[in-house]
């Protein structure tokens, strides 16, 4: 029977996690474990199950909040060179699960492909990406999906093609462990063109994002119909601070690390934001970032 410690090479133990987190928030991870390819990915995670270690799997941390006190298991994380491969054959992009999203959107851009134009300004890899369907006003990253790879919680691989996927508002069916990489179809358009409607979207977020603080992007989902920044904003919170946490003044659906913030201030500020709302306007705010 292997051991975790036989994979030292790769494992820290007691690793604080906090520094590889959007938001600098979180305590340790009881082993952290950095596979440099897919079978050592495989060998961890085969590993951990006939160990009975629990599993979490983290991409760029842009989207999850992890608690004060850490993580206890395994947290395996996706990255490195083998998982940050990106290959464009025509209209055709196939990306390793570790590629930032940032660095797709401008080799597609580069390469006069539409679609990935839209996502531009979005934190985190192509795995945290199709896992939550990141998007925006113009359209999601799933909606260009043709097959995904992944490693179950059992240690095996498969492949889904786009009959066995679905995509909703920032959730999709791919829930297996880990995505290993995904293949895309875009459409060809002038390179010019793509490059002026990415500079466009990239304004627009900047101006009205706060890009240059610490956090997790967009704390909580938009209702049917509605804006969750705009009721926080109307129901009094912007810049309301606890701690180091701040609702931010720029854009009410971010919570920023102003000063050496800990998840227990923004957790008081997502409680407060949601029963706040929920009071004045009868509306139930759900979380988009996962806490773990």
């Amino acid at each position: 029977m292997s051991s975790i410690e036989d994979f030292k090479a790769i494992l820290k133990s007691s690793e604080p996690l906090a520094k590889y987190s959007y938001f600098k928030i979180g305590g340790p991870a009881q082993f952290l474990l950095e596979p440099r390819d897919a079978d050592e990915l495989q060998q961890v995670v085969l590993c951990c199950v006939e160990n009975e270690i629990p599993m979490r799997v983290l991409g760029g941390a842009s989207n999850v909040l992890i608690k004060d006190s850490g993580v206890q298991g395994a947290v395996i994380r996706i990255y490195g060179d083998e998982f940050a491969k990106v290959q464009i054959e025509g209209t055709t992009v196939t990306a390793g699960a570790g590629v930032l999203l940032s660095n797709l959107v401008s080799q597609t851009v580069k390469a006069g492909l539409a679609g990935m134009e839209g996502l531009v300004g979005i934190p985190g890899t192509i795995g945290g990406a199709l896992h939550g369907n990141a998007g925006g006003t113009h359209g999601d990253i799933g909606q260009y999906v043709t097959s995904v790879s992944v490693l179950t919680a059992r240690g095996e691989k498969f492949v889904r093609t786009a009959d066995e996927l679905s995509f909703s508002y920032r959730e999709s069916s791919v829930n297996e462990l880990a995505i290993l990489e995904a293949t895309f179809e875009l459409k060809q358009d002038d390179s010019e063109e793509v490059t002026n409607r990415m500079k466009k979207n990239w304004i627009m977020k900047k101006s009205n994002q706060p890009l240059t603080h610490q956090s997790a992007g967009c704390i909580f989902k938009n209702p049917r119909g509605m804006h969750a920044g705009a009721l926080i904003e109307q129901a009094g919170l912007k810049g309301t601070r606890i701690g180091g946490a701040e609702i931010s003044d720029r854009h009410a659906n971010y919570i920023i690390n102003d000063e050496n913030a800990t998840t227990e201030n923004v957790l008081d500020l997502i409680n407060l934001a949601q029963n706040t709302v929920s009071e004045k306007f009868g509306v139930e705010l759900e979380l988009e970032i996962e806490l773990w």
